[in-house]
């Protein structure tokens, strides 16, 4: 046999080192290093834990919790040396604690594998991140609300088929986007609650013959539960599938409201403006004001995308326990947090600062007939069935066509020419006004209706 070293925690079973390629290969720590509060805060529960079951002393725990303390300290201050050599955050980690404590640095791997470790560590890290893009969400919707209430009066053109269909209000406009975010809300709430469930102590995948105390461990890390199966508790990742998912919904909204802002800010719509700040100009048009912002959480929307097909993928031939794969959990996920949470805190931050263009809002509502349907229900009030008032409108809309007027543009002697059911007071339903305010209803866009929903949504953000 080979005097040379060979690697790291695990070399006992080798005769010769590992090639310098493969020790390359399948090293992580590059990426996963910045699990490293959570590995700590992980070995650290686990090194109390092994106290109370007998297995560590009391000088032992406080040696290894102390050499962690430092540890951490010293990743913190950017003076540890990260060893591609040595895989991972985990025994990179494991390594240091090794050398400032010796034996009892050994001691510290007791009981637990990397499965479960790294299985640990994730589902921390993620309960955090989940937890931050909560706060952010909630900022997001707090400026939707703000921003709805003011502009609760603003006419505008509501639409379907990006044909303009019916009067909303802008302030309405702005809490369907806040009704999207609540679901995504929900969602990583319940998502949450499967990622905050332990792993540690399932070891390598059978659990471990030392007299570990699980339910220690759980309430020192947290967790609302523990897992009931070793053998899953190493190789699951339906908790990082699951988070990608409810991101990927979460994106596929926002990328709805950035195509929604891409459009308002053109010269075509000329909706709102969005301040300088969130937009950049052009190197060669001294014209432009792009709004990158939004065009930029459009495009990162196929990132989160891509995260949840990735991880899909990734366990979909996994036989059970754990494989060397699901190395590749990390790097997807991680961006599919990171690109979801500065999605939202770049929104938080320019929805506020949204400026509608009123006058310009309520001019395009003018156009495309919008009110036809308010004269279809009128017409309805007077006893008629509405598809007889839905052809009679539509004829209404054709003369309106030819002629060039606007329903609400007409004289009473051109309206009773479609049906002797007109009066003068159709008028009063024909007005952008009168068309918002008579949809007043719980969810319809009455400015009215619209001010309660506010305030309902302030007593949700409230509740949370």
């Amino acid at each position: 046999m080979s005097s040379e070293k060979t690697n790291q925690s695990w070399g006992g079973r080798f005769s010769e080192p590992v090639d310098a390629f493969v020790a390359r290969f399948p090293a992580s720590v590059d990426f996963d290093k910045r699990l490293y509060r959570h590995d700590i805060l992980g070995s650290q529960a686990h090194a109390r834990m092994l106290t109370q079951a007998g297995v560590l002393s009391e000088a032992e725990r406080d040696a290894i919790v102390a050499g962690l303390d430092e540890i951490r300290g010293e990743i913190e201050a950017g003076t540890f040396e990260w060893r591609v050599d040595l895989e991972d955050v985990h025994m990179n980690i494991e390594a240091r604690l090794t050398e400032r404590l010796g034996v009892v640095g050994k001691k510290l791997h007791t009981g637990r594998s990397r499965n479960d470790q790294v299985a640990t560590d994730i589902r921390l890290w993620l309960r955090d991140e989940i937890d931050a893009i909560l706060a952010e969400l909630d900022r997001l919707q707090a400026g939707l609300l703000q921003l709805a209430e003011t502009e609760a009066d603003t006419i505008m053109p509501g639409f379907t088929h990006l044909q303009t269909a019916q009067p909303v209000t802008f302030g309405h406009h702005l809490l369907a986007w806040f009704e999207m975010l609540s679901r995504d809300h929900e969602r990583l709430v319940d998502c949450r609650k499967r990622v905050n469930r332990m792993p540690l102590g399932s070891a390598a995948l059978a659990g471990t013959t030392y007299p570990i105390q699980r339910q220690v461990t759980c309430e020192l890390l947290g967790f609302e539960a523990i897992g009931g199966n070793s053998l899953d508790g190493v190789s699951d990742r339906d908790f990082a599938i699951e988070f990608c998912a409810a991101a990927s919904l979460a994106m596929m909204h926002l990328s709805r409201f950035s195509e929604e802002l891409v459009l308002w800010t053109s010269a075509q719509f000329q909706f709102i403006d969005l301040p300088d700040r969130f937009c950049t100009g052009s190197s060669i048009m001294p014209q432009k004001k792009n709004p990158d912002v939004p065009e930029l959480v459009r495009g990162k929307t196929g990132r989160v995308f891509g995260a949840l097909t990735g991880l899909l993928t990734l366990m979909k031939g996994q036989p059970l326990a754990y494989n060397k794969d699901n190395q590749e959990d990390k790097e997807p996920l991680f961006d599919a947090a990171d690109t979801l949470r500065d999605s939202l805190r770049a929104f938080a931050d320019m929805v506020p600062a949204i400026k509608p263009k009123r006058e310009i809002m309520r001019e395009a509502a003018r156009r495309g007939f919008s009110t036809a349907t308010d004269l279809a229900d009128y017409l309805v009030r007077k006893g008629l069935p509405f598809r007889d008032c839905h052809e009679i409108v539509g004829h209404a809309v054709k003369y309106g066509v030819d002629s060039g007027k606007d329903l609400a543009e007409m004289s009473l002697d051109e309206l009773r020419r479609f049906s002797d059911q007109i009066e003068q007071d159709v008028f009063a339903v024909l007005t952008l006004e009168g068309s918002v305010n008579a949809r007043d209803h719980i969810g319809g866009t009455a400015p009215a209706q619209v001010r309660a929903a506010v305030q309902r949504g302030r007593a949700l953000l409230a509740q949370r």
